[in-house]
């Protein structure tokens, strides 16, 4: 039996005093609330109206039990009202800082068509999950190895000069006897990970680069102006050199990649951005998906 919806036709229908007109106020046909009201009769075990007139007229018990029909109602009309908020309520997901501001909006665009109301908040790689583990967000797009990961992003090195080979090899930036300056590797924040980091320095040290050849940003804009103003190197995607004006290639010795998954409270939050939202949010990192996961 429906508790509420019964209770919402003895309420309509006592206050029109009508059976007909009850109905039609509760919007539903007249014989649903005839229904509704019976079966709520025969719950309590008493008549709720005097049926011997035309009238819909309460009965002793029916006036007594009005009040806690109108309370419930009441109740479930607010219940009603919170959930619609609720949904509403926008989903904080953390991202990372490279994400464009027009690929963000676009996702959000995406969401709002499928009821999914996001925010963001751009953050680093070492940031994002702990905002999600200290209930700052909802969810977020973190960093894992790429065999791991739902997107993929693959990178390389990219400079102001225009490429001689398809690729770049670290040991060709050994200093040679020219009296050159140094060229330098620059990695962005979003890539000071271990599991891009540390693969680079390994290949720093094997093939015989200084630890200061290769260095770490304090942010993707420090390290584009470096490479902007010398021979240095950024560690980047293709469409980041592409939005950056750079010329990008592969790396000789290694394939690198940045590789992200979702980190959420609730697997219904992970399931809006990892299956839901896939697309929209391959374009906002970059990437292309994993075959691997998912």
């Amino acid at each position: 039996m429906d508790l509420v919806g019964s209770c919402k036709a003895f309420v309509s229908v006592s206050e029109t005093g009508s059976f007909t007109a009850g109905a039609a106020v509760a919007g539903i046909p007249q014989p649903v609330a005839s229904r509704r009201i019976a079966a709520l009769e025969r719950r309590l075990g008493e008549r709720l109206f005097d049926r011997s007139t035309r009238r819909a007229r309460l009965t002793p018990f029916g006036r007594a039990m009005l009040p806690s029909a109108k309370r419930l109602v009441h109740l479930a009309d607010a219940m009603e009202h919170d959930a619609k908020l609720a949904k509403l309520r926008p989903l904080l997901v953390a991202v990372p800082e490279i994400c464009p501001t027009r690929d963000l909006a676009e996702l959000g665009a995406q969401a709002r068509a499928l009821e999914i109301f996001l925010e963001f908040r751009a953050a680093p790689p070492g940031e994002r999950a702990e905002l999600v583990r200290t209930h700052e967000a909802r969810a977020a797009i973190t960093a894992v190895p790429a065999e791991d990961a739902v997107w993929v992003v693959p990178l390389g090195l990219a400079s102001v000069e225009r490429p001689e080979s398809a690729t770049i090899h670290l040991e060709t930036l050994r200093a040679g006897r020219s009296g050159a300056p140094r060229r330098r590797v620059w990695i962005q924040p979003e890539d000071d990970v271990p599991h891009v980091r540390d693969r680079v320095l390994r290949v720093r040290d094997a093939v015989g680069l200084p630890p200061a050849q290769v260095a770490v940003a304090d942010s993707l804009t420090s390290a584009a102006a470096s490479v902007y103003g010398s021979a240095d190197l950024l560690l980047c995607s293709a469409e980041q050199a592409r939005e950056l004006g750079l010329q990008w290639r592969p790396i000789g010795e290694i394939r690198l990649a940045r590789g992200f998954d979702v980190t959420a409270g609730f697997g219904a939050d992970a399931d809006h951005l990892r299956l839901r939202l896939r697309e929209g949010v391959a374009r906002c990192l970059g990437a292309s998906e994993s075959e691997g996961n998912g």
